[in-house]
């Protein structure tokens, strides 16, 4: 694959990713808002309950799927078909049979499951059919997953996104039909799985009608190939709890010491960096399955560039966002929780926690997912782990020290400025020779020189904010993000992108737009 067709690649990947974040954003609030009208109080609450269950994915799928990934990546530049075949049918043998085992002790436990949850009188059947069609659904997303992870490896992230937007949208119409015309709790459960695993099903049609010299049979399965695989899944696997623990622990080391009441002047300060975290993170995706190409093809070089431009655009992507949310933070909490006053610790909480997924951004996001594919995996855990350790320590001993939710946020950040900056910066520095501070002037103060302006503007329209927007704080954020948003773009043209990229992107908008192609 060439320079030019690689960047292309991504460049697709990441478009589509963000098309689908926003159109899946949107149709989840637009469910929502019908299910919350639609469901009595327990039929909503045992709907919030199955549906926050889903990510127990992350502890049964033992890293199998960004194994798949790596493999599907490595071996199709090698055109290793057969040793393929086999890593597949033995990844997918495995989670059949785990397809088989989880429902039925889901099942055999039915009873107190719904007991425990204290489902009403006579409804215990009904939600114990629910019960057991969900964790089918559920354990069906394990197999079925691993479509979607060999598009991925493809490098054809685009078709998932595709599939997702497709399956999301459909989602919408069938639930607005089942809220008009008064369809069971039961029919609209099923709806929800079919299209949630449905982009996963069309996932291997399109995954194997690329590599169809790829075959697929039980009697393909090695357990040697597991051993073999599990040698990096469980790394990966390893990587994708500690993220867990890290995001949710917060929770417990503030009830344990400030009372599960404090855990609202955390949540709603929260709640914008997660936002945050989620949108900025999706260039990012499409770099593990470049990075695993470019290991096994051994191109030094372009894996260079990639961790050089991954790196770059992740800064240009995320500082004039990041510069936004923390101007109109306050702003921004008192829309998203509708409270007429915003508590100061609320604000500092939030303050902190979304320069702790900025930072992540800039050290983290980039290195740990190129290194993970470039066999660097046991170095990521051990790091992984102890930064874990740190901040659950630094939180429990802040928390207790400053009485202040702000403090279990500070406990978060610290340890990921010291690994991010002290270890993963100098990483990719010495694997990239540039120097820290020479990768530095590489990929962030571009960054940094284009969202100048976009500051600029957003400082000086805080003195105009009694005047736009005619006193609606919503209309106010729409309007000063927009303006500085425009500013923003406008320096990352001039400041952020390379003069080749500028005649990539000139050229492109060109075709379908003539008059653009005289922007300069």
């Amino acid at each position: 694959m060439s320079e030019n067709t690689f960047s292309k690649t991504i460049v697709r990947n990441t478009v589509s990713n963000y098309l689908r974040t926003t159109i899946a954003l949107v149709a989840g609030l637009v469910t929502f808002r019908m299910l919350y009208g639609h469901f009595d109080k327990e039929e909503f609450g045992f709907w919030a309950l199955l549906w926050s269950l889903y990510g127990i994915g992350v502890i049964f799928d033992f890293g199998f799927g960004f194994a798949a990934q790596k493999r599907v990546a490595e071996l199709t530049v090698h055109r290793s078909w057969d040793a393929l075949g086999r890593i597949l049918s033995s990844i997918l043998v495995f989670y059949a049979a785990l397809a088989i085992v989880l429902p039925l002790l889901i099942t055999a436990s039915s009873h107190f499951w719904i007991g425990w949850i204290g489902i009403p009188p006579g409804r215990e059947a009904e939600f114990r059919l629910a019960l057991g069609l969900f964790f089918a659904g559920v354990s069906l997303s394990f197999p079925l997953g691993i479509f979607s992870e060999i598009l991925r490896g493809q490098q054809r992230l685009h078709v998932v996104n595709w599939l997702v937007i497709f399956f999301v949208s459909l989602r919408v119409v069938l639930v607005g039909a089942a809220v008009m015309f008064d369809w069971s709790f039961t029919t609209l459960l099923l709806i929800a799985l079919a299209t949630t695993l449905g982009p996963d099903l069309c996932a291997g049609f399109f995954a194997f009608r690329s590599m169809k010299e790829v075959r697929i049979s039980p009697r393909l399965f090695s357990m040697r190939e597991l051993r073999e695989i599990s040698r990096f899944s469980l790394h990966a696997y390893f990587g994708s709890v500690i993220t867990m623990v890290m995001s949710r622990t917060d929770q417990v080391v503030i009830s344990g010491g400030l009372g599960v009441g404090a855990i609202v002047l955390y949540q709603a300060g929260a709640k914008i960096g997660e936002m945050f975290r989620d949108f900025t993170r999706q260039l990012q995706e499409a770099l593990s399955p470049a990075a695993a190409a470019l290991h096994a093809g051994g191109d030094a070089g372009q894996l260079r560039r990639l961790i050089l431009d991954g790196t770059r655009w992740s800064a240009l992507l995320s500082t004039p966002l990041y510069i936004l949310c923390a101007v109109h933070l306050e702003g921004l909490i008192t829309l998203l929780t509708g409270d007429a006053s915003l508590a100061d610790e609320t604000w500092v909480t939030g303050q902190i926690l979304l320069f702790w997924y900025y930072s992540s951004i800039l050290t983290h996001s980039v290195s740990r997912r190129v290194f993970m594919m470039t066999g660097h995996e046991k170095l990521l855990t051990r790091l992984g782990v102890s930064e874990a350790l740190a901040n659950i320590v630094l939180s429990i001993v802040l928390v207790w020290w400053t009485r202040s939710v702000a403090g279990v946020a500070l406990g978060s950040l610290l340890p990921t400025l010291w690994y991010g900056w002290r270890h993963y910066w100098r990483w990719m520095a010495k694997d990239t020779g540039h120097g820290a501070i020479g990768l530095f002037v590489e990929t962030l103060l571009p960054a940094w020189l284009a969202a100048l302006p976009a500051l600029v503007v957003l400082f000086l329209m805080q003195g105009l904010a009694p005047y736009l927007g005619g006193g609606s704080a919503l209309l106010y954020v729409l309007l000063s993000g927009s303006i500085a948003g425009l500013c923003a773009c406008a320096g990352i043209w001039r400041y952020g992108m390379r003069p080749a990229e500028r005649d990539q992107l000139r050229g492109t908008l060109g075709h379908r737009f003539p008059r653009l192609a005289k922007i300069s």
